[in-house]
């Protein structure tokens, strides 16, 4: 896009890219790294699955942030540069990525609502947002201003010194209670200067929000001292403070890095991994086992009937085995199964790929429920033990989306991001495992 009125460029299509690695997750979408084949050029590309658009009728919100997009040319908003097809109200963190020279260019305006300037509207009354950031004029009032905006401010402000957002609870309705209650606190050693500009930004009242019209207007919030150090007329010109996360290096010409389109496509489809002459499955699965009138046989005969969703990475346990049964899989899981290393020989119930997040930054981790009960986290590319999800009566699963999803233990919620889009059956199992264990011992100690 070269100007404020320039619109998208036509008549590209996924055959021009060579896609490389998942750069994000939404709810409707993915957001790969895509190299034009022509140029070497490298672009973000947004990957939006028509079928489940159409599924939640959400396809409104794509046109109407493809027509706002194609119409903004600020330094720090994604630039829309092109569109094709195949087969801000909701300000948060994921909606703030960095440029190659650490600039902020928000994106994802999907739920934006475009208001004229001088039209007398100054709100907006459709239901948009997540629930951690929902503003609570949205939630009393069913409708946001530009103060709504303010609100989203204070809690990625919040979320980026403490490390979660301020609103937290096991389901959306419990943090809208919380959101319209004010229910919130800071922890321990939050810095000074930026509690002093939450508590001004997280008020009830948009009017009374610094940095609203009714408060006068932006200058009080860029002359907040949490801001003394920011040179506001030259902004996007001036070198950023220095960030250097951890990632690891990575080659432009290494194939590995990038894909073709039909590997991209089958990601996003779950589609099974093909398992080539050399590959040796973990199990093998058989979904409809014919029934032995032997019983003697019947444990060994039909036990594929406890494995399901399986792949060369991950499967999961129906738990209703006997101990005959339970001890042939332990036994085929030392023989076959590569993470059993990691698992102090303990039955592996789930396992799978997950993007484990923490702060701004994601790592793909190998996912292993197994009796005990345990989660543990592997490093699936060094094979290493990363760490172990601490189990506790208290540990509870959240998911929040179809992709997302939370274990919250006392001390810290996991963040976690299934590529497959099935993170209810990870809540679900572990759910079943958790009610399995403390229930037994509830009925025992009965």
């Amino acid at each position: 896009m070269e100007g404020p009125q320039a619109s998208p460029k036509l008549g590209k299509q996924p055959e021009d890219f060579k896609f490389g690695r998942i750069l994000g997750e939404g709810s409707y979408s993915t957001v790969v790294l895509a190299r034009e084949q022509a140029t070497g050029k490298e672009y973000a590309m947004k990957i939006l699955e028509k079928m489940h658009i159409r599924k939640e009728n959400k396809a409104h919100c794509v046109t109407r942030e493809r027509d706002i997009m194609s119409s903004l040319d600020h330094p720090f908003i994604v630039k829309l540069y092109f569109t094709f097809q195949d087969v801000k109200r909701d300000l948060k963190p994921e909606n703030i990525l960095l440029n190659e020279d650490m600039h902020i260019q928000i994106t994802d305006f999907g739920t934006a609502k475009q208001l004229s300037s001088d039209s007398t509207q100054n709100r907006a009354n459709s239901f948009v947002g997540t629930a951690e950031y929902v503003s609570p004029e949205l939630l009393t009032q069913k409708s946001a201003c530009k103060s709504s905006d303010l609100w989203g401010l204070g809690c990625i402000i919040y979320q980026l010194v403490a490390g979660l957002p301020p609103f937290r609870a096991g389901n959306d309705y419990l943090k809208f209670q919380k959101i319209i209650k004010l229910e919130y606190e800071f922890p321990d050693k939050f810095f000074p200067n930026a509690k002093d500009l939450v508590e001004q930004l997280l008020c009830l009242d948009p009017s009374n929000r610094l940095g609203c019209e009714e408060m006068g207007g932006y200058n009080p919030l860029r002359a907040h001292f949490f801001f003394e150090a920011v040179t506001w007329e030259n902004l996007h010109l001036q070198t950023p403070p220095k960030l250097t996360p951890y990632l690891p290096a990575m080659a432009e010409d290494d194939e590995d890095y990038y894909g073709n389109y039909d590997d991209l496509l089958s990601q996003f489809s779950n589609m099974q991994v093909v398992q080539s002459s050399s590959f040796q499955p973990l199990f093998v699965a058989n979904p409809s086992p014919i029934p032995n009138s032997n019983p003697a046989q019947r444990p060994n005969s039909n036990i594929e009937q406890y494995i399901h969703d399986l792949d060369n990475n991950s499967f999961e346990l129906d738990l209703r085995f006997s101990t005959e049964v339970k001890r042939l899989l332990l036994e085929k899981q030392t023989s076959r199964n590569p993470w059993n290393q990691f698992v102090e020989n303990n039955l592996i119930l789930k396992m799978g790929p997950v993007d484990k997040r923490k702060g701004l930054f994601a790592r793909r981790r190998q996912l292993l429920l197994t009796e005990g009960p345990h989660l543990y986290y592997v490093d699936p590319v060094n094979k290493v033990l990363k760490g172990e999800i601490p189990w506790s009566p208290a540990l509870r699963p959240e998911a929040k989306n179809f992709k997302t999803f939370f274990v919250h233990t006392p001390n810290r919620t996991y963040y976690l991001m299934d590529p497959c889009g099935n993170a209810d059956k990870w809540c679900n199992k572990i759910q079943e495992v958790w009610q399995k264990i403390y229930n037994t011992h509830f009925n025992s100690c009965m």
